[in-house]
């Protein structure tokens, strides 16, 4: 007689089943709907493959396409399997490699198989109607259980070098897993859906097909990445492809060309060339930013760009992040016949990833009471970071940037009101800047780390009370903890927020760390006379002016609010005969504050319309023969459905003014 499991499902009622049944066996018994639509399963916590059996008590949840999250991600990573399956079917002799799941999407490398060269775009329509023909089969995609020797020989035989490789760099205590539809067979740690024909033909898409070296080293070889967006429904991949479309008409390279905000070139790579128009844009939300930092008790600060690599080691940035920092060494100084020398033993300097460190080297400065804290010290510092080629993408990851960043130095009993008020600064300043959706998630502790358990315990809670007291531990503002996703040294609320076209974008953050005011020997005298450490909290809004202008920029379709665009009216002649108008006009705006240009050319007005308008300028002034008689202008704003008005000179430029205040100057 077989040993009996009790099943508890999520309403709280259990049965009874015999060891080895299968959660596709319990819906079944729930009923033929449910049997239907479930797709996988979760046991104890753990996503698992419907077919897989139960081998203990368990809580079990099956997963529908009402559970969007995980249905996705086992949808994307079935796709990216089927990709697999059927690029090997259409080319003999490819290697597989990797495919997971993305954001949007799935992808998966391959070595192309000798004599071929990497794929192309045109290899995707023919690689798509494989994959709907290995869908169509609907062979069941089943989990095996493999010792190490027999993945690695497996393998070997099929000529799959990569696989054979990784295969044996897997952790020793780590169960080896083959998935296997119909003859097609590939290491995977799972789960599946139960078969090929579970997912829609019709809802996924190959997008593009870019290089990417073997794990990422560019030592190793290069493999064709073949990118796809999944999805559960072919509703849901029409509403996506016109996401993109509506990105692609926002994104941010073209309209700062459009627009002459910046450049980039190889010349300096991951860095920006701002334009003056682009660093006007720059300029208004950085005094902005400062306006609201000295209202809420901040003092600003600045540091040293390169630093002794012996700080970063005390830091323990060294030892964690020493690959991404720009390292120079300390030379000896030049002879008078020879350039300069670097010797065996010279010491190491390093443009600063980050301005924490030199943050708490000031408040070392001096000796610091328990009554002078908390201490809030700000920086617009530029930081250097050696991202890696391909990651770089405009002006959004770049190699140099500049943080709007600040670190509290505070008293334990100090912590949830200081983050309960940066919660409430952030939030204004979100909101000011367009962006009234955004979510918080509190990031815990990696599995890499320093400091004690007791350490991370209390720094956790420390900000689950703060988020708390502030009143946003809610559905509304989309609260999630995130396993694992803490920096090394401290856990952190990240803020994501949600832009006009549904995107989010991680930007704000703000950590409560003991470690580093204990590693750089931080210290204040506290009420008992005594030497005590402060805890530190890291936080930044914006995150890098660079990343947020371009967020701004794409959010906005090009379209600032007229406080931060670079030019805010431009006054056009119909006629000469306006030109002299059209200075007075210009002048007058001018005078209040306004960011103006004449446009004087003799061009047909028309043309001067859409050439503003591809540039997003807000608002233009037009002035002819009977505006220069009247003392008036024709009002257009931008926008093909804008209405134009003909206003006094005075009431036009008293409307702008009042337009063109920041937000915490109205």
């Amino acid at each position: 007689m077989s040993e009996m499991l009790r099943i508890t499902l999520p309403d709280g009622s259990a049965r009874e089943v015999p060891q080895g049944t299968t959660p596709a066996d319990v819906a079944a018994a729930i009923g033929p709907g449910l049997a239907k639509a479930a797709l996988a399963a979760r046991v104890n916590g753990e996503l698992r493959d419907l077919n897989r059996p139960l081998d203990c008590d368990s809580e079990l949840a099956l997963v529908t396409a009402r559970d969007e999250k995980d249905a996705l991600e086992l949808v994307r990573h079935d796709y990216a399997h089927v990709l697999a399956e059927a690029v090997q079917n259409l080319f003999p002799g490819t290697q597989i490699t990797f495919g997971p799941a993305t954001e949007d999407g799935f992808y998966y490398d391959f070595a192309p198989a000798p004599g071929r060269g990497p794929f192309t775009e045109e290899d995707l329509p023919a690689i798509e109607e494989e994959m709907r023909r290995v869908i169509a089969s609907d062979a069941p995609l089943v989990r095996e259980v493999w010792t190490r020797d027999r993945a690695r020989d497996f393998f070997e035989k099929q000529g799959e070098r990569f696989k054979a490789e990784w295969v044996m760099e897997l952790p020793a205590d780590e169960t080896i897993t083959m998935y296997r539809s119909g003859e097609w067979t590939d290491l995977c740690r799972g789960p599946h859906l139960a078969s090929t024909g579970k997912l829609d033909p019709n809802a996924f898409k190959l997008t593009r097909v870019s290089g990417a070296y073997w794990r990422g080293d560019q030592k190793n070889a290069m493999l064709s990445r073949i990118y796809g967006t999944g999805w559960l429904s072919r509703k849901q991949l029409d509403e996506h492809l016109v996401r993109l479309e509506e990105a692609a008409k926002r994104d941010h390279r073209r309209l700062g060309q459009d627009m002459d905000l910046f450049h980039l070139q190889a010349e300096a790579h991951g860095s920006v060339f701002w334009h003056p128009k682009g660093f006007v844009v720059w300029r208004a939300l950085e005094a902005y930013l400062r306006r609201r930092l000295d209202a809420a008790g901040y003092e600003e600060v600045k540091t040293p760009q390169v630093m002794d690599a012996r700080q970063w080691e005390q830091s323990g940035h060294w030892g964690k992040y020493r690959e991404n920092m720009f390292v120079i060494p300390d030379e000896v100084p030049n002879t008078e016949d020879e350039g300069p020398i670097v010797s065996d033993d010279a010491d190491w300097m390093a443009l600063k990833p980050m301005n924490c460190p030199a943050h708490v080297l000031i408040f070392r400065q001096g000796i610091k009471s328990y009554r002078d804290l908390p201490i809030r010290l700000a920086e617009m510092g530029v930081c250097h970071r050696n991202e890696p080629h391909g990651a770089l993408h405009g002006i959004l990851r770049v190699r140099q940037f500049t943080q709007d960043d600040a670190h509290i130095f505070c008293r334990e009993d100090q912590i949830v009101e200081e983050v309960r008020l940066f919660l409430d600064l952030l939030d204004t300043v979100y909101k000011d800047l367009g962006f009234p959706d955004y979510a918080i998630k509190l990031a815990l502790r990696p599995e890499k780390r320093f400091g004690t358990e007791a350490m991370w315990d209390w720094s956790e809670q420390s900000l689950r009370a703060a988020v708390k007291a502030a009143g946003r531990d809610t559905e509304a503002f989309g609260w999630e903890e995130l396993p694992g996703e803490g920096a090394f040294y401290a856990p952190k609320l990240e803020f994501h927020l949600t832009d006009a076209i549904g995107r989010t974008w991680q930007v704000g953050t703000i950590q409560t760390d003991t470690v580093l005011p204990e590693r750089l020997d931080a210290s204040y005298v506290a009420e008992d006379g005594q030497r005590h450490r402060p805890v530190m909290l890291h936080r930044a809004i914006l995150g890098s002016f660079e990343r947020f202008i371009g967020i701004l920029i794409e959010h906005h379709a090009g379209r600032l609010p007229l406080w931060l665009a670079p030019v805010q009216a431009v006054v056009a002649t119909i006629v000469s005969d306006a030109d002299g108008h059209a200075e007075r006009v210009a002048e007058s705006l001018r005078a209040a504050g306004l960011r103006v240009e004449a446009d004087l050319r003799n061009e047909k007005i028309n043309y001067k319309v859409r050439e503003h308008s591809l540039a997003k300028v807000p608002y233009l002034l037009v002035v002819g023969k009977r505006e220069a008689e009247e003392g008036t202008v024709a009002l257009r704003p931008l926008g093909a459905d804008a209405r134009q008005e003909v206003l006094a000179l005075g009431e036009a430029v008293a409307r702008l003014r009042a337009e063109g205040l920041p937000p915490d100057l109205e």
